[in-house]
């Protein structure tokens, strides 16, 4: 029997087609394989990181410091460890004092004056205290060791001008624009050695100022400097601006340079009033007797301070009968100045010291024999009896002439804002009512 081992060709060439195709789709199934596993690989494993990642707990919140300020004044008697002893012990404080001895003496705080306490969780971290309206003394500690400055109180300031008409005295013409006494008190210093506040001002004079404001924390805290001013006394006009030529202290000139400051003030009291004057016959209200009264009497409230009308040195101090408690001032080789009746003497005044012009050296008082509180005061001119409102006194040196136009340009700039009618913070002294005819 005959077999054919032999199949048909056609069946053969089919079976060979179809084989490329079958390998193609094994290769496309082997990727697929091979790629599926990494994508469910990935997701899987995001996923379950997601949900095994274990929670980490929140660290608590930091406990919130408390901060308190203290605010005091210093009473009469007030010592550091009164203050700071809740905080220091006796050895601390005693090395304090030591530490603030070359900066501030803690022996020199002042009755009245404010200071601050700052504490962090009721620990003490800072104290500070005002010297005067312009210096603070700054205390804090570290964990060993004092830290201990002196620095500028920090102010901002605000220039403002501020004007008036005189109706009966500066210190009402200025107080009436809402502004200070103060105010008042500084003008009269700028212009004390060419006008007698007491014997000169007449109803009409005029004043303008331009002064800054200072703002402690936002709050009103007095005065900084007078930039310019302007008082017309009697018809004539003086002028003041502030400028400090080269290294000498800020002093007040005139527009041409010319220094406001004299060898002698015009009065040794602010404001006053004359109450006797320079005669040289006087009916005495306690001797009952006529005689000569070569001396200006002031009639001041007690305790009134009384300034040194130039520089000098105290030559005598004492006691008398007749001029009660009394000081001589020596001011140079022609001229001494006298001041009788004092309540009391400044501190440190004493024979031989030597005085700053304007320096207190006493108290209006009525000490032997006065009527009442008043200042006697009497001037010299090589020994003899001169009337003191009639001294004309030399004015000391103007603006130096290497920065003369440096002071011309600046005192054209301050002359401009103090009359400029356009600066809205501007206050007005009106005319004082009379309720008397009501």
């Amino acid at each position: 029997m005959d077999f054919d081992f032999h199949p048909p060709k056609k069946a053969v060439s089919s079976h060979r087609r179809s084989t490329p195709r079958i390998r193609i789709w094994l290769l496309l199934v082997l990727i697929t394989l091979l790629l599926v596993p990494l994508f469910l690989r990935h997701s899987v494993t995001s996923t379950e990181a997601k949900m095994a990642a274990p929670e980490v707990p929140q660290p608590p919140p930091l406990p919130e410091i408390r901060k308190e300020i203290i605010k005091g004044t210093i009473a009469q008697g007030d010592t550091m460890t009164a203050l700071l002893g809740e905080f220091f012990t006796a050895a601390e404080i005693h090395e304090l004092n030591r530490q603030c001895k070359p900066i501030f003496p803690l022996t020199r705080l002042s009755a009245g004056q404010a200071y601050r306490l700052c504490l962090s969780d009721d620990a003490f971290e800072r104290f500070e205290y005002d010297i005067d309206r312009n210096e603070q003394l700054i205390i804090s500690r570290n964990a060993e060791n004092f830290s201990i400055e002196k620095i500028p109180i920090p102010y901002t300031t605000e220039a403002v001008r501020v004007l008036g008409i005189i109706e009966s005295s500066l210190f009402e013409a200025v107080t009436s624009t809402g502004e200070s006494d103060v105010l008042a008190m500084n003008l009269a210093d700028i212009f004390a050695w060419d006008i007698d506040f007491i014997l000169d001002i007449r109803k009409g004079d005029a004043f303008q100022a331009l002064v800054e404001k200072r703002y402690r924390e936002g709050q009103p805290a007095g005065y900084g400097r007078i930039l310019a001013a302007e008082f017309t006394n009697q018809g004539t006009s003086f002028q003041a601006i502030l400028y400090q030529d080269g290294d000498h202290r800020p002093d007040y000139y005139d527009a041409d340079g010319q220094s406001l400051r004299k060898a002698f003030l015009k009065a040794p009291l602010t404001f006053s009033r004359i109450s006797s004057g320079f005669t040289t016959r006087r009916f005495h209200p306690i001797t009952k007797t006529w005689k000569s009264h070569p001396a200006i009497d002031y009639a001041a409230p007690t305790g009134t301070p009384i300034k040194s009308v130039g520089d000098g040195v105290i030559i005598k101090k004492g006691y008398t009968r007749g001029n009660g408690n009394y000081i001589k001032i020596r001011h140079n080789s022609s001229y001494e100045t006298i001041y009788l009746h004092m309540n009391g003497f400044a501190k440190k005044i004493a024979n031989g010291k030597r005085v700053a012009q304007g320096q207190t050296i006493g108290y209006v008082g009525s000490t032997g024999l006065a009527t009442g509180p008043h200042l006697c005061f009497r001037m010299k001119k090589n020994g003899a009896p001169v009337n003191p409102t009639r001294v004309k006194a030399p004015a000391v040196k103007p603006v130096s002439s290497a920065n003369m136009a440096d002071f011309k340009s600046k005192a054209t700039t301050l002359i401009a804002e103090l009359t400029d009618q356009k600066i809205i913070k501007t206050a007005s002294a009106k005319p004082a009512i009379n309720n008397s005819s009501k």
